[in-house]
């Protein structure tokens, strides 16, 4: 399964950007995209996919949560 998640572009320094992902940052190849700092983008695989806008990215994040939540209450059983 493939995986894209969104995350906050906190710096960018030529092709490489660091994502704050809720706290813990990474970097990844934003090369791809034309964003900026502080604009937020969908990451897969190292890669900034795609930007998107706060709203779709908060709730993403908010969706996430719920499926890692009952997943979570799921393996609890």
């Amino acid at each position: 399964m493939c995986l894209a998640v969104p995350g906050k572009i906190v710096r960018i320094e030529g092709d490489v950007g660091e994502i704050d992902f809720g706290g813990v940052i990474r970097k990844a190849n934003v090369s791809m995209v034309e964003g900026k700092v502080g604009d937020w983008a969908i990451v897969h695989a190292g890669f900034a996919i795609e930007i998107i806008d706060e709203e779709e990215a908060l709730e993403t994040i908010k969706l996430w949560n719920e499926v890692l939540d009952s997943d979570a209450a799921f393996s609890q059983r």
